[in-house]
């Protein structure tokens, strides 16, 4: 049986973040992945996730993200590729709601850059947007988006760079403590290591028993629309979102790469999926409500419909992340429960988990994303 300092299950966003921390600290990595690198299974395809520091979630998020500005800047450096790119943030939504509140909180806690605007003075600044005259907005400078599937292929290079080994199409079958270690199976061989790291997004509930009905699977649809005005959608011409109107919490991009402007819903149509057997396809119920949300609130990006993909949410019941030595095998470390807001952490996410490992402690504050609360 091959053994290795930490195994690590799941090498998409967080999982690959991760196995290249290890690496880089010298350890013996092996990261198992039941899909191809990078995949369009899980969480993380589709170009890009947000990134933004003015977080309305809680403030408590804000040291994790200037971490991971850093580190997905190093990232960036190494691979010589953009990966994180900036365009400025928008969080609009009614004077009393978390959208608005939240965000400014986390500006003033933490002193960062920003500006109150109403939603006339969003639309003056940004004719790519049409909101309301009585919201909220704040705008922050450092908002902008990482390129989620070029940031894994970073992220794996480096860990390959560094000694890692790395599985792709292997999928784990169980695990088990041994000894003073854990013995992985697959359906192709048996591992062992010292360590062992579950990052295994939608799937995860079915490699941790504690993770059961808490870290839940979700169906979500985006959707890319052709401009009618391309000027205004464009990177430097249009920050990203996050919007919250009657219709729905809705989030969205500038184009980029792929066609169109891109557009989602935060819990889409409220589907609670079993990963293995959700419905992967885009239908005209899907595209709906993006579609009516673009034609009113970015009329200019709502044009013909370009791409619609299917991706998963693993949700929480509060919707923080469990980032955690698991409470009864302190062997084992888990990282879990996104939530569709996790992305843009996996940077720093990655250097938690490996602190957690080979420490079984970091120096993060991650008091809010512990098993215990669940």
């Amino acid at each position: 049986m091959n053994h290795y300092d930490v195994i690590v299950i799941g090498v998409g966003g967080m999982g690959s973040a991760t196995v290249h921390q290890l690496a880089k600290r010298g350890k013996s990595v092996l990261g198992l992945e039941r899909f191809d690198i990078p995949h369009t299974m899980g969480s993380s395809h589709g170009v890009n996730r947000i990134i933004r520091m003015a977080y309305f979630e809680d403030p408590s998020y804000v040291p994790l993200l200037r971490r991971s500005y850093e580190l997905w800047r190093e990232l960036e450096s190494a691979a010589g590729e953009e990966l994180l790119v900036i365009t400025g943030g928008i969080d609009a939504a009614p004077a009393d709601h978390q959208v608005f509140t939240g965000s400014l909180a986390s500006c003033e806690a933490h002193d960062l850059k920003h500006e109150v605007l109403t939603g006339n003075e969003v639309n003056g600044r940004f004719p790519g947007y049409r909101l309301p005259a009585e919201l909220m907005a704040v705008f922050q400078p450092d908002g902008g988006y990482v390129m989620s599937e070029r940031g894994i292929v970073a992220h794996v290079e480096a860990a390959l760079a560094a000694g890692a080994e790395i599985h792709g199409r292997e999928k784990v079958i169980g695990w088990e403590m041994k000894g003073e270690g854990v013995a992985v199976s697959t359906d192709r061989s048996s591992y062992s290591a010292d360590r062992l790291v579950v990052t295994a997004g939608a799937w995860s509930m079915g490699l941790v028993d504690l993770l059961h009905v808490k870290a839940v699977p979700e169906r979500q649809v985006l959707a890319w629309f052709q401009p009618t005005e391309p000027n205004l959608y464009q990177r430097d011409t249009f920050p990203i979102f996050n919007l919250e109107v009657d219709e729905g919490h809705f989030y969205g991009f500038p184009v980029e790469t792929i066609p169109g402007f891109k557009i989602g819903l935060y819990h889409h149509l409220e589907e609670d999926v079993d990963p293995d057997s959700m419905d992967r396809e885009s239908h005209p119920r899907d595209e709906l409500p993006l579609r009516q949300a673009t034609e009113k609130y970015f009329p200019g990006a709502a044009g013909p419909t370009l791409s619609l993909k299917t991706c998963l949410f693993t949700n929480t019941p509060d919707e923080h992340f469990v980032v955690d030595v698991h409470p009864e095998l302190p062997q084992v470390v888990v990282g879990a429960g996104f939530s569709g807001h996790g992305y843009k952490f996996a940077a720093v996410i990655g250097e938690v988990l490996a602190d957690l490992a080979v420490d079984g402690e970091t120096s993060h504050d991650i008091s809010l994303l512990s098993f215990f609360r669940l």
